[in-house]
């Protein structure tokens, strides 16, 4: 039990943290760049996840993606999936959770790029894609990097929405927190001790590297 909760939990915060790192940095360069209306209500939708209990998160996606709902009905008729109870609920659940984790050090680090940097390099020809890759980027990775740490090790961590949507099932959906919370229940304080450890060390290894990173992100951004 102890290895498959490891190995499924890190299939989980990995995929999720990719994810996230698509979206979360493709939203984090819009909102950092760019004015439109609505855009102090999106943020806040985006960035509810990290405020709200991660059952009501749980909840929330249970009703929005359930077997019942619009989108679960056109995704189990059209494509034959599944969310609910499965490892791809789990990715989901965490990416929901986590998803301000990338968003918010990823929009800090590209509003400290130098916006004559960016204006510069517009003048000379570059396109805004090129802008992206070659300016903004480069100097802005390190706080990327540093909140991808951070969500890749809430997502390891990550309990009440996984159990909401995607359940407790051994080999399948079962985390390393779910898996903890069951063998405490079961009384196995071996199996619990193990993986409390695994988890601990873990998070405890990303955040110091995350807070390197960010340390050395600042000291970019200075000089």
């Amino acid at each position: 039990m102890v290895w498959s909760a490891i190995e499924l939990s890190l299939w989980v915060a990995g995929v999720a943290t990719l994810l996230n790192l698509l979206l979360g940095g493709s939203l984090a360069y819009l909102l950092a760049r760019r004015d439109f209306a609505g855009k102090g209500l999106l943020e806040a939708l985006l960035t509810l996840p990290m405020v709200l209990p991660p059952t009501v998160v749980g909840y929330y996606l249970l009703v929005l993606l359930g077997r019942h709902s619009a989108i679960g009905t056109a995704l189990e008729s059209w494509f034959g999936i599944r969310l609910i109870f499965t490892i791809e609920g789990a990715i989901i659940a965490a990416m929901v959770v986590t998803f301000p984790l990338v968003l918010k050090p990823a929009r800090a680090a590209f509003e400290a790029v130098d916006p004559q940097l960016v204006q510069a390099a517009k003048v000379l020809g570059l396109s805004n894609f090129a802008v992206f890759c070659r300016i903004s980027l480069p100097l802005a990775w390190r706080g990327i990097l540093a909140g991808l740490m951070l969500a890749f090790a809430r997502a390891m961590g990550e309990f009440g929405a996984t159990l909401m949507l995607a359940g407790s099932i051994p080999g399948k959906t079962q985390t390393l927190s779910i898996a903890i919370y069951e063998a405490v229940q079961a009384g196995d304080q071996h199996s619990a001790n193990a993986l409390v450890m695994v988890t601990s060390g873990l998070c405890i290894a990303l955040l110091l590297l995350a807070q390197w990173l960010t340390r050395r992100s600042s000291a970019a951004s200075r000089s």
